[in-house]
């Protein structure tokens, strides 16, 4: 499995800018006038994590494979998208099936960048897309309440998941997300939800663009934005694309020297990946064999069998057991064998709970 985000916002905030840079790639059309991206852009970035690089170095292999997070750029939303405005509402349903939203918001002044109203105005730009991803939820939702309520007539069981749907149906009227609905967690939601793939169900990070001259100092624009956040309980991260942008092209020796002209210890963009994984209940494991490590991608309180099956099906059908190594063992001594002739080899068996960093090899019979 992968983690998939789609990239959304107004026109001209930075989302081709911030694509390119994560993707370290200029794989998206960047430019200064509306809806220059008119077809949805995909591409796939690497999960930053440097124990990879530890443990490829340790076990004396030539590749390591790191996890990958899948990106969907798509054109800019304006006011009335979800009824046709613009070109952004064409490719909302790019994005139903990612995993989480990046909310892109413009935090800097530039007389060269157009953007759709006079200045920037986070609070009311946040608003216009919140606003239009919960109209396309409801416009979606009332085509399949008609479809239920026909359905209903004839087969009395769909009688629970037509009375979840008008209880989405009223509190998406009332112009709340998803991600607020006390029962989000319910059956009966879950299972509309996996229909329906909610855009305002999917958790959301937002994205402040800031301008160079925000990298070391708040500004209103990003203080802004960032109330806003701390009032829906979200994630916000700063990041200045167009620095990210620049340091995409770079190798990583120059990468690390141009951070620390800007005082910054990391790129915002390994930031706003990682808090897309923690967000999602997403960690890594770890294998490997002769000729490569590989870093593998599950949900936090997945069994060994679940995880061998990331690997493939057939390691779960027939699994037999999980020999794991907790990345801190594998640390200090750094050797598989070692490690075994100290006894601090684990033989875990199918109801083993796989933890972040885990080094596993997985015995199987089919």
């Amino acid at each position: 499995m992968s983690l998939s985000i789609g990239i959304v916002g107004l026109p001209n905030v930075g989302k081709s800018t911030l694509f390119n840079a994560l993707t370290r790639e200029q794989n998206a059309v960047s430019a200064n006038y509306p809806f220059s991206t008119i077809e949805a852009n995909h591409a796939v970035a690497p999960l930053p994590d440097e124990r990879l690089a530890r443990l490829q170095g340790w076990v004396g292999v030539q590749e390591a494979i790191q996890a990958r997070v899948d990106f969907v750029d798509v054109a800019g939303l304006v006011k009335g998208a979800h009824k046709g405005e613009g070109l952004g509402n064409q490719f909302l349903g790019r994005i139903r099936h990612v995993d989480a939203i990046a909310h892109v918001v413009r935090c800097f002044d530039d007389e060269n960048v157009v953007h759709v109203n006079a200045e920037p105005q986070p609070a009311d730009d946040i608003a216009v897309i919140n606003t239009e991803l919960a109209l396309a939820d409801l416009g979606q939702l009332e085509r399949r309440l008609e479809k239920l309520e026909r359905e209903v007539k004839g087969d009395s069981k769909l009688g629970p998941q037509l009375e979840m749907a008008r209880q989405v149906e009223a509190f998406l009227g009332a112009g709340e997300p998803l991600r607020n609905f006390a029962e989000h967690r319910h059956p009966d939601f879950l299972a509309l939800d996996k229909d329906m793939r909610f855009l305002t169900a999917k958790p959301i990070i937002y994205v402040a663009n800031i301008g160079e001259e925000g990298l070391n100092a708040g500004q209103a624009y990003l203080e802004s934005a960032r109330q806003i956040a701390a009032e829906e309980g979200a994630q916000l991260i700063a990041v200045c694309a167009g620095l990210e942008q620049e340091l995409a092209g770079l190798s990583d020796d120059e990468r690390e020297e141009y951070l620390s002209v800007y005082g910054l210890r990391e790129s915002s963009l390994e930031l706003l990946i990682r808090e897309s994984y923690r967000l999602l209940g997403l960690i890594s494991y770890f294998t490997f064999n002769e000729s490569e490590a590989r870093a593998w991608t599950i949900r936090r309180g997945w069994t060994a069998p679940q995880a061998a099956g990331v690997v493939h099906t057939d390691m779960e059908r027939g699994f037999i057991r999980a020999e794991v190594i907790p990345f801190a063992v594998f640390e200090q001594h750094q050797d598989r064998n070692a490690i075994k002739a100290a006894g601090l080899l684990q033989v875990e068996g199918r109801d083993y709970i796989v933890q972040d960093g885990d080094v596993i090899l997985f015995r199987f019979n089919v």
